[in-house]
């Protein structure tokens, strides 16, 4: 006689699901902290892609959560509003190409969200501060958004392919 029932008599899809994709969202949160002290080098944009081609619309939960727990850690200010559609974006593109085998295609993907992260995040500050305001925001991060642009390449060259397997193996639930 066994002394536990199965797991999978125990916990419903959607419960496993629901822990799953918090658990990738702290473990995406806990990998950008754990790179901080490198400037603009990030996995986030690599976990988004990934999240986006292995579990389609349900990447949006692991997502938000990440972006919740940016804005328990580190507040709100007007990167936060950009915050709320800029990963998206991303998800979407990474969605829309995700019969894409190639790691070149996903590190150029991923290289033109880090460059663009800049001109992506422009519109909060042209709601609050106007074009000219805008405008000069974005071009004053542009030595950040080239530092965000090759991080991007180099992790999802080396890691997106990978990562696919592994998700995509472990955690069939897209």
């Amino acid at each position: 006689m066994r002394w536990y029932i199965p797991l999978d008599k125990r916990v419903s899809s959607t419960a496993r699901e629901v822990a799953l994709f918090g658990v990738l969202g702290g473990l995406t949160f806990a990998a950008k902290v754990a790179m901080m002290s490198l400037p603009n080098i990030e996995p986030v944009s690599l976990l988004v892609m990934v999240f986006a081609v292995t579990f389609g619309k349900k990447a949006l939960f692991p997502i938000y959560v990440y972006v919740l727990l940016e804005f328990a850690l580190f507040g709100f200010g007007l990167w936060s509003a950009a915050y709320l559609y800029v990963w998206a974006l991303l998800a979407f593109g990474a969605w829309l190409l995700r019969n894409m085998r190639s790691p070149l295609g996903w590190a150029v993907l991923s290289g033109t969200f880090g460059l663009l992260f800049g001109l992506l995040c422009a519109p909060v500050y042209v709601l609050t501060g106007g074009p000219a305001f805008a405008l000069s925001w974005w071009l004053s991060g542009i030595p950040f958004d080239l530092t965000h642009c090759g991080g991007n390449f180099a992790l999802a060259l080396a890691l997106f392919r990978p990562l696919h397997r592994l998700f995509a193996r472990f955690c069939p639930c897209g």
